[in-house]
């Protein structure tokens, strides 16, 4: 039996703003990369990305100095390079792992987000804050989530929504640490219940609009085999 062709390097073209400067400079850069650096070792390099935001966040954190947070700016730029590039790489030199790409990478991803907020846990001191901010773990995740599910229902694989994906978030993640750094972290506590309940509301949203165009599809299917049965001559 042959088996299906894997699609999952391929994603839907991206619909942010950002999206045609960042294609323009992977497609620029990556035939200048060294041969000896692969796309598996950009991949496996977000383990040290997601260990370095964990410890700039505990550094601001427990010395009381914000400004380590620009560590943690850092890695989110270096993830945010490495991610570009990884797959990217891989295919230019057709290096003929996109099943182990695709499982890393985005395995990895998920373990950067976790460290991230991990990360700035250690800025707040209420155990009540902290616990709000692990709770938000998992409903970033479940955006993850709902990608790979629908990629498996459909064969399409879409990482943007609702006009933001991946670099959008990075540079949301920038721009919060930049308003801690010079605001305090004083602010924070009123709006965790805000952030949490906004994030589950677009969550819900993207869950909502995911699963009607997977039914929609469904029933297009369920139409056309009845067309075709209703089609096949009676013997």
């Amino acid at each position: 039996m042959a088996e299906a062709h894997f699609t999952g390097d391929k994603k839907l073209p991206m619909t942010t703003l950002l999206a045609p400067l960042e294609k323009r400079f992977i497609d620029d850069w990556t035939p200048r990369f060294p041969r000896w650096i692969q796309g598996w070792h950009l991949t496996l390099l977000t383990l040290l990305w997601s260990a370095g935001v964990v410890v700039f966040g505990c550094l601001a954190g427990l010395a009381d100095n914000l400004h380590w947070l620009w560590g943690s700016s850092a890695m989110l730029v270096l993830q945010w390079f490495t991610d570009c590039f990884d797959g990217a790489l891989g295919r230019y030199r057709d290096f003929g792992i996109p099943k182990w790409g695709f499982y890393m990478d985005h395995l990895l991803d998920f373990v950067f987000l976790c460290a991230l907020l991990a990360g700035y846990s250690f800025l707040l001191d209420d155990i009540g804050d902290k616990q709000m901010v692990y709770f938000l773990i998992p409903v970033f995740g479940t955006f993850m989530v709902s990608s790979f599910l629908s990629f498996g229902a459909t064969g399409q694989f879409k990482i943007t929504y609702l006009g933001v994906g991946p670099t959008e978030m990075r540079v949301g993640f920038i721009a919060f640490n930049a308003i801690l750094i010079f605001f305090g972290t004083a602010w924070i506590q009123p709006m965790l219940p805000y952030v949490l309940a906004v994030s589950v509301g677009v969550l819900c949203v993207v869950v909502f609009r995911t699963q009607r165009y997977i039914w929609n599809r469904d029933m297009a299917d369920k139409k056309a085999r009845r067309i075709s049965q209703d089609d096949k001559p009676i013997r």
